[in-house]
């Protein structure tokens, strides 16, 4: 179950055309064949990277979410795939507003997960960076809150979250909520999960980011891919548009570390790293000398 929304965005360039070279745990993508880039990143050169970047963001995306323990949506045992939901209503605007019950019970099977889940070091990591004042701003597509429960403050939710919502009649809306006030809501009535406005008993829809919906904060999100001089790409093949344009904004360096494919193509200003978050991370760590809690 990812984390992530899926947007059928058509998108021609940056394919990758990539041959991989071994380095332990870490691999880097080098591309084609005209380029001649740099020898696989070590964990010691990107710590020695944000130690001295002026500004440092970083876009996640749902590979941070699955080292926690959540199934990717469409993985063997995600939500999409075992059949019991519709990936293209549960999060389809006009389909959610005649029958917004399927996307409630899914939110339930979502938050009875999250009670299961712990952050994971590369999240206590970020956190960690944040508090001592190394990381501007963490760009997430996921909408699971886990960054929070690490300690992550300064973050932009570009597809949304639960942390608010709105009546979809009479525009009532709330804010400060948590994923605790909706699953109360939702369980007062098993049989019907929708959650109604106190005002009118319309649905009232959590502030997450639907098929046809705009993203939230791009404009924010753009400013700091801008500005910043290292970005990290962490657990995402940045093939969901518009976040997967943020890295190419970036006139800094960007490092992407990602398990799998990823549709960026590298230079000498950006690298791909094959390799598990925590394994890597714990590494960078190790070479900051940064002690990261729990």
């Amino acid at each position: 179950m990812t984390l992530c929304f899926f947007y059928n965005y058509s998108y021609s360039g940056y394919k990758v055309q990539a041959e991989l070279f071994g380095f332990d745990h870490w691999r880097m993508y080098i591309g084609s064949d005209e380029y001649q880039g740099p020898e696989p990143m070590t964990p010691q050169q990107l710590a020695e990277r944000i130690t001295k970047a002026e500004s440092l963001v970083v876009l996640t995306g749902a590979g941070i979410s699955t080292e926690a323990g959540l199934p990717d949506f469409r993985g063997p045992n995600g939500l999409y795939t075992t059949g019991h939901y519709n990936p293209e209503r549960v999060f389809e605007i006009n389909y959610f507003r005649s029958h917004p019950g399927m996307f409630f019970e899914f939110s339930l099977d979502l938050m009875n997960l999250l009670e299961k889940v712990q952050p994971t070091f590369t999240h206590r990591f970020l956190a960690e960076l944040e508090n001592r004042g190394l990381l501007d701003r963490i760009i997430t597509q996921n909408i699971d809150t886990i960054h929070q429960m690490a300690g992550s403050r300064k973050i932009i939710e570009i597809h949304g979250s639960y942390w608010s919502g709105r009546c979809l009649h009479c525009g009532k809306t709330e804010s400060q909520l948590d994923l605790n006030w909706w699953k109360a809501k939702m369980q007062t009535n098993l049989s019907d999960p929708v959650v109604r406005c106190e005002i009118c008993g319309s649905v009232f829809k959590p502030d997450v980011v639907f098929f046809g919906e705009n993203v939230h904060g791009m404009s924010e999100a753009q400013h700091f891919a801008v500005q910043c001089d290292l970005m990290l790409v962490l657990g995402s093949s940045l093939t969901v548009y518009p976040a997967a344009a943020l890295p190419q904004l970036c006139r800094g360096f960007v490092a992407v570390v990602n398990k799998g494919p990823v549709e960026l193509t590298p230079n000498h200003n950006r690298v791909i790293i094959q390799s598990k978050l925590d394994d890597f991370f714990k590494d960078v760590a190790e070479a900051m000398d940064l002690r990261v809690d729990g």
